[in-house]
């Protein structure tokens, strides 16, 4: 997804809904609704809502503290929008940008899982009990008005979206007007998770990406739980094996660690970094003949870690 420049981040007021209102209406009179997959017609109840979210009143360009207050409330987390507006809030921009704002969920030790991009998915999220903070351009793209809100539930039979919204503590939108103004952000949002929980509906790459991030700011001992999850989800994807692998080392568990970059390299034969740490794990063994076998194969195969490889070959082994 490319990158948004966000000149200003709007939130809804009082004094300026009308105003707004209008050229939302302007803008998605012709909007048709999200045609939704059979499959999700019969598979969602027809009515869902997540009624527990707390609401938090979006002032002007606070938009983004208070969607994160709620969505980290909802997981437990005990913070607040005074908290976290130094966290996320850019002077200069007027308003909150997504890196800050998944940053800012990382920080306070949960993990933010983007959704895939669809009407299907988001309602999929919110039969499922995870509210998603979504992003919304309000006006034309070439004069951005961004916003962003807590989807909290949906009536399929009105065709309607429940949202924590600026001021409005339920605001109910039609299907047709919401997904004009998220479609103007590439579909933007995300869910929040404790670590070691994977919410329905997350795409195996977008579970790397987020327990990758989260991994940078907490470290490979925190993630075990996430790995876990992710892996129990998607057993067949190499990287996840790779990532629970190396958490499984960094807590001191050599023995699992060294079954995972197994399966790994067994997913993906060219994957040459889980060669070569079943070669290094396998020396701390004192397995020789299998460490030369792995080891050989990491130095057969072009990337950063040949050199590694070659060398441990040559200088512990003798080649």
């Amino acid at each position: 997804m490319k990158p948004f420049f966000m000149n200003t981040i709007y939130c809804f007021q009082n004094a300026r809904l009308a105003g707004v209102f209008i050229l939302v209406l302007l803008l998605t009179a012709c909007a048709s609704a999200p045609q939704l997959r059979d499959s999700t017609e019969q598979r969602l109840p027809r009515q869902s809502e997540i009624s527990d979210v707390p609401f938090y009143a979006q002032t002007e360009y606070q938009c983004g503290p208070a969607a994160l207050a709620m969505v980290l409330n909802h997981q437990g987390v005990d913070t607040d929008v005074e908290t976290l507006i130094p966290q996320v809030f850019i002077p200069g921009r007027e308003g909150s940008v997504q890196p800050e704002m998944l940053a800012t969920v990382r920080r306070h030790e949960r993990i933010a899982y983007p959704i895939r991009g669809s009407f299907d998915d988001l309602l999929g999220h919110l039969a499922g009990g995870d509210p998603v903070l979504v992003m919304q351009n309000l006006s034309l793209a070439a004069f951005p008005m961004w916003h962003y809100a807590v989807a909290i539930g949906y009536d399929l039979d009105d065709d309607t979206l429940i949202l924590r919204s600026g001021e409005i503590e339920r605001h109910t939108l039609s299907f047709s007007r919401f997904d004009a103004t998220w479609a103007r952000t590439d579909r933007w949002g995300f869910v929040v998770a404790k670590p070691g929980t994977l919410p329905e509906g997350i795409t195996a790459r977008n579970a790397i990406n987020a327990i990758s991030a989260y991994e940078e700011a907490h470290g490979p001992e925190a993630t075990l739980g996430s790995w876990q999850a992710m892996t129990e989800r998607y057993p067949n994807n190499a990287i996840g094996q790779f990532g629970l692998a190396n958490a499984y080392y960094a807590n001191q568990q050599p023995d699992k660690a060294l079954s995972a970059f197994q399966a790994a390299a067994q997913r993906d034969p060219q994957m040459g970094a889980a060669w070569l740490n079943i070669g290094l794990l396998q020396l701390q063994r004192d397995q020789p003949e299998a460490a030369r076998e792995a080891l050989s194969k990491a130095a057969a195969i072009e990337g950063s870690w040949q050199e590694r490889a070659q060398e441990v070959l040559e200088n512990q082994l003798g080649r």
